[in-house]
């Protein structure tokens, strides 16, 4: 699961499919790419169990599938079997998709922070419950692509203990 998205394409993919559900085709059109590439990926992360095929729908004498993530509680960890290498890839995806995420930024409200400190036990749970309870607004509340109305959000959110005798911590 992880694995699969450590790639920067199935990362959009993902988000994309949160809040609609979309033929190969329509997840071209939106991305920029062809519509080989979207089916080959689209595969990929419903092998993976990320996606799951809401639908089909008749187009040119032909079935389109459509696809949708169901977002939960499992989607923001790392799966519990992946390898340390599989889970620094999805963080260096992560972290790549920051910057070309921000160069499409709108004007208006922003917030960026960066805390590598030292805090009590209970404020680093209330920290991750309140991550928790805005990733899942997020996603619960995730519209189709251009819905009137709706505007188009990031949030990317990295949040782990760090080893005390890290870098940092003297």
């Amino acid at each position: 699961m992880l694995r699969a998205t450590a790639h920067p394409l199935r990362l959009q993919m993902l988000s994309l499919l949160t809040g609609a559900e979309l033929s190969a085709a329509e997840v071209a059109r939106e991305l920029g790419i062809t519509q080989a590439n979207a089916s080959y990926h689209l595969r990929f992360l419903l092998d993976a169990g990320l996606l799951v095929i809401a639908g089909e729908e008749d187009v040119r004498g032909g079935r389109a599938k459509k696809y949708r993530h169901l977002w939960d509680e499992t989607s923001r960890e790392p799966a519990a079997g992946a390898t340390e290498a599989d889970r620094q890839a999805y963080a260096s995806v992560l972290a790549a998709a920051i910057p070309s995420r921000y160069a499409e930024r709108a004007a208006g409200p922003q917030l960026f922070t960066d805390a590598d400190l030292w805090v009590e036990p209970e404020v680093w749970q209330q920290v991750l419950d309140l991550v928790t309870r805005a990733s899942r607004l997020m996603h619960e509340r995730a519209q189709p692509p251009r819905s009137t109305g709706a505007v188009r959000a990031n949030l990317s959110v990295a949040a782990f203990t760090m080893e005390p005798g890290s870098k940092g911590s003297r």
